[in-house]
């Protein structure tokens, strides 16, 4: 097997970059085609490579990558998830990633953050939380350490 088939399978051939599927079977010269990420910038990093379409391989390299929230949640001043992800894979502990309206809406973003955390870092375990605070609902990620 092959460093491509071997990523590909450990994140069930999606993208970590935009979190769609990836074709194993499409060229590796498409842009929507699977490519190995190196995550070289990252020495403490657990997952050394990761798999991403070619094109969205190719964009991080011009530019900083960005994990976007989904526009039908309501969060207000969301944190930027790939910092935060990093951080909790380094340090563990506890942070508080966005503010919602509602509880309904606060759960649905935890629930959210804890799936696509869990393919963005795999191995990190996390739990999401929701906390009332001055008239609004906090979505609170936690690991397992501290």
């Amino acid at each position: 097997m092959s460093l491509l088939d071997d990523v590909g399978e450990r994140d069930n051939w999606r993208c970590w970059v935009c979190d769609e599927p990836v074709d194993p079977d499409e060229s590796v010269n498409d842009d929507r085609g699977p490519s190995v990420d190196s995550r070289t910038t990252d020495r403490k990093a657990k997952v050394a490579e990761r798999l991403a379409h070619r094109a969205c391989n190719s964009r991080k390299g011009a530019v900083k990558v960005v994990i976007e929230w989904p526009e039908h949640l309501h969060v207000y001043e969301p944190a930027p998830l790939l910092t935060v992800a990093g951080r909790l894979e380094r340090k563990g502990g506890r942070e508080m990633v966005g503010r919602c309206p509602t509880e309904r809406d606060a759960q649905e973003a935890a629930d959210w953050l804890v799936d696509r955390l869990s393919r963005l870092v795999p191995g990190l375990q996390l739990t999401a939380g929701v906390e009332p605070g001055g008239g609004q609902f906090l979505v609170v990620l936690a690991t397992g350490r501290r």
